[in-house]
């Protein structure tokens, strides 16, 4: 059978009955050029607003060329042993803050979890705490914590610890409200208490899952670590800081091909533990 061509009263009644699939109208079709203007407008503002010009971008980028060709060879100079050091202090400084914040948060993701904190004041509340503490950078943490214990790794575990117990509290409390309901049901059923539905129908489930974002967590510190020493905190980022002042370039590309070595042989590593945990 040859196809019927629609007359325009058939075509009139189904754009009336479905006028979205004629595509859209002529309002919606203004109001989406003016959004796209509103913002290309602000982009604008923004661009001046912060003196971008292109003379200043391509002062920046002959700037950056400098200094790539003055990173090359690179060199450890004469201090590689001060450069090991700080790169072990980093090292030091992922494993105790993660560590530190891994068991702060258990007891905080538990409590988190709407599966176990039926009050939802009390988790509504938790949870916007854990928003707030995420909401500052480790950076932040650093700077107050150099202020109140003094230069040194110290500021750095502890500013490492305070930036990532709110995430990990969060990853953990979803882990446990996404938990397979029936073998907590199972625990009470056989006359378990709340204690022993955790121990043992919650934390076989969800063991592997926080144990895997422990290991993303410290490999994901191991490189703030060696940023924390700019501000004193300690690592290899004093190492670095203390080269860019005097501008020895080849000595800080061999730090920062050291850091990135050090960080994919972490990924590698922990990425084979997270694929047998899972």
């Amino acid at each position: 059978m040859r196809p019927t061509t629609p007359d325009a009263a058939s075509v009139a009644r189904a754009r009336a009955r479905w006028p979205a699939a004629f595509g859209p109208s002529r309002a919606r079709r203004l109001a989406r050029a003016g959004v796209a203007l509103a913002a290309l407008l602000w982009l604008g503002t923004l661009v001046w607003w912060f003196g971008i010009t292109p003379a200043r971008l391509a002062h920046g980028i002959a700037g950056v060329a400098v200094i790539l060709r003055l990173m090359v060879p690179p060199a450890p100079g004469a201090q590689l042993a001060d450069i090991l050091h700080g790169l072990g202090e980093s090292l030091a400084m992922a494993l105790l803050g993660t560590l530190a914040a891994a068991l702060l948060a258990l007891p905080l993701g538990l409590l988190g979890a709407r599966s176990i904190l039926a009050n939802r004041l009390a988790h509504f509340s938790l949870r916007r705490l854990f928003d707030g503490l995420r909401g500052m950078d480790q950076l932040i943490w650093a700077l107050a914590f150099v202020r109140a214990v003094g230069l040194g790794p110290l500021a750095g575990v502890l500013a490492i610890a305070a930036a990532e117990v709110a995430v990990l509290a969060k990853l953990y409390a979803e882990a446990i409200e996404n938990a397979d309901p029936r073998q907590t049901e199972a625990v009470r059923a056989a006359g378990g208490g709340r204690l022993a539905v955790i121990r043992f129908a919650l934390l076989p489930q969800i063991l592997p899952v926080m144990l895997a974002q422990t290991l993303y967590a410290f490999e994901s510190n191991t490189r703030s670590a060696a940023i924390l020493g700019v501000v004193g905190a300690g690592g290899i980022g004093l190492q670095i800081a203390e080269r860019i002042k005097v501008r020895y370039w080849n000595e800080v590309a061999f730090i920062i091909l050291l850091i990135l070595a050090t960080v994919a042989v972490i990924d590698t590593l922990s990425g084979r533990l997270r694929r047998r945990l899972a």
